[in-house]
């Protein structure tokens, strides 16, 4: 991590505040520009974020990912159609995600609908990923209990056989999901405590930007 540069943003940030007049007409630019922040000052893993799911009956869960596509149709993870995640979000296909950039005490929030990847574009991210990843993906069935490491490993192994220098294809259980965002919330720290907090909020075809108590 950039330190001098994480610890300079930092302090212009909570110097500048947040000033709705200031801030992008709507969200997707304003992360994009949130994002450029964050990789000029070399946070690690810029495009983590925490994925809140729930089940049928309402039950809570949520992990880590890693977002792999951002536009204004919104943002796209990849994972195992067969996850609990996946799984929660055919039952329920709504969510919520938080990017957090601690050493720039920012954060981002996208709440929305959930939609399913097409194939094609599944297809052209599985076949750029790296070949241990695409064997890896065939041989876990995400969330199910195994009996140990070794198994794992195990399976892992007869694949790679398997496959030999032949192409891996995308498995039928793994693609992607896209969350479009109908509030997007960016919060951004202050001193005593009276940070600030501005929602776009979607009303038709137009974002409404509102400041937030902290």
């Amino acid at each position: 991590m950039n330190i001098d540069e994480a610890a300079r943003l930092r302090a212009e940030y909570e110097a500048r505040g947040l000033v709705e007049g200031d801030m992008a007409t709507e969200p997707f630019s304003e992360f994009q520009t949130w994002l450029s922040g964050v990789v000029a000052a070399d946070i690690e893993e810029p495009t983590a974020f925490v994925l809140a799911t729930a089940d049928g009956s309402g039950r809570p869960s949520s992990r880590a990912l890693l977002m792999k596509a951002f536009s204004e149709e919104g943002i796209v993870f990849y994972t195992n159609l067969a996850s609990r995640k996946s799984e929660e979000l055919r039952m329920n296909p709504a969510a919520a995600a938080t990017f957090v950039w601690i050493p720039l005490h920012r954060q981002v929030r996208f709440e929305g609908q959930v939609v399913a990847v097409d194939a094609v574009d599944a297809d052209a991210y599985f076949a750029g990923r790296p070949r241990g990843a695409q064997v890896a993906a065939h041989a876990s069935a995400q969330s199910s209990v195994v009996s140990s490491r070794a198994e794992l490993e195990e399976r892992y192994a007869e694949l790679e056989l398997a496959f030999g220098d032949g192409e891996v294809p995308r498995p039928t259980t793994w693609g992607g999901w896209r969350l479009l965002p109908s509030a997007v919330e960016f919060w951004q720290g202050r001193v005593n405590r009276l940070h600030d907090r501005v929602r776009y909020r979607q009303d038709g075809d137009m974002w409404i930007k509102e400041r937030l108590a902290p």
